[in-house]
């Protein structure tokens, strides 16, 4: 089979730490730039009750912080299940397929495997591009071919139905590796992510003294900025879990899938009737 190109390309990783790197830079010369400007003591009168305004403010941006990570982890989460699940249930339907009439059992065999192909070499990239996803052309064929289906021994019987069950899990499994395709944090928290942290740097930068060393302010500035765009980068990556970087979602259940398939099937003699090529498009008649 062909590689899977999508997953060779350079990772984000020096990107991501050139974005951090950057931000802290910036607000360290705003800080110090603004330090000039503030007069000795800093603008608040009275420290004790602004920096109890400050831990307020803090406060509701991190339970906020806290939620959208969690969302946006839950979202990772299941579509990396999604993606488990669905590569064992190609691999269970395919033995069951073993047990169906002949010569439909040999025709879903291959079925599966271009719907594999599809998934591994058509989904994926298109998935990373931000695409959305209508139903899998194989499992379409696949319905139609198991409409030709007549089983007749009691064994034949007990694969179809077991085939009908497995179709319904690998479907769910597919809708949860694909969900979370385009995103699922919406614009509007996106705003109020963006808001609430913009407030909380502003503000932390009237505590700007020029009475104190400008090196413990420097760091404290460094440190708000770091962690405002890592929490922010994390929360992009764990709600873009297919694009290029570190840690995304990559086919290899599917891959590892297709493998073991092609590997029993050379062991145990049985030729599945494949009508598509490597890359899981149906060859033209």
């Amino acid at each position: 089979m062909p590689p899977l190109r999508a997953d060779s390309r350079p990772v984000n990783l020096p990107l991501t730490v050139l974005i951090v790197l950057a931000a802290a830079a910036v607000s360290v010369v705003a800080f110090l730039l603004l330090r000039r400007l503030a007069p000795e003591g800093g603008f608040f009168a009275d420290g004790d009750r602004a920096a109890g305004v400050f831990g307020v403010l803090a406060t509701g941006f991190a339970v906020l912080l806290g939620f959208v990570v969690y969302l946006a982890f839950t979202t990772y989460d299941t579509a990396l299940s999604g993606a488990q699940s669905e590569a064992t249930d190609v691999i269970q339907q395919y033995e069951t397929a073993q047990l169906l009439p002949k010569p439909q059992s040999a025709l879903l065999s291959g079925e599966l495997i271009c719907y594999g192909r599809n998934v591994v070499y058509r989904e994926w990239p298109q998935l990373r591009a931000g695409v959305e996803l209508g139903p899998n052309p194989w499992g379409v064929q696949m319905f139609r071919t198991l409409t030709t289906v007549v089983p007749r021994t009691a064994v034949e019987q007990t694969a179809y139905s077991k085939w009908l069950d497995q179709t319904s899990d690998r479907e769910q499994a597919r809708l949860d590796r694909i969900s979370p395709g385009s995103g699922v944090i919406p614009g509007p928290l996106w705003l109020i992510l963006f808001v609430t942290g913009g407030l909380v740097a502003v503000y932390a930068f009237l505590f700007a003294d020029p009475a104190e060393h400008w090196l413990p302010q420097a760091v404290i500035a460094a440190s708000l900025a770091v962690m405002l765009a890592v929490s922010l980068l994390v929360i992009q990556f764990l709600n873009n879990p297919y694009t290029q970087g570190t840690g995304t979602l990559k086919p290899t259940e599917m891959q590892h899938t297709l493998s073991e398939i092609t590997g029993a099937s050379a062991q145990l003699g049985i030729h599945p009737r494949i009508p598509c090529d490597a890359t899981g498009a149906a060859r033209t008649a």
